[in-house]
């Protein structure tokens, strides 16, 4: 179960939420109507994060080995040129 509660709210009722968390429920936690922060099981975060990890490994293993065969030079200068360009768009 999810309950959405504003800032006030969180504090007033922290240690009732934190039960309802720890029996697999969430709480989005809300600043003037805008989500600013979800409170979830510590088990449930744990997966999130391996989950991340995962995603992270697969996505490096890819990019390995597609650059297998790149000379290294070559792969850092390519590396350079697109932090380059994304850093332009972002300043535009």
């Amino acid at each position: 179960m999810i309950t959405e509660v504003n800032v006030a709210e969180f504090a007033q009722n922290a240690g009732e939420l934190l039960n309802q968390v720890s029996g697999s429920g969430s709480v989005v936690i809300s600043r003037d109507g805008t989500p600013v922060a979800v409170l979830v099981d510590a088990e449930l975060f744990a997966r999130m994060q391996q989950m991340q990890w995962e995603q992270f490994d697969k996505i490096r293993n890819r990019i390995a080995d597609a650059y297998a065969n790149v000379p290294e030079e070559v792969g850092l200068a390519e590396i350079d040129a697109l932090v380059a360009d994304e850093r332009r768009r972002q300043r535009q």
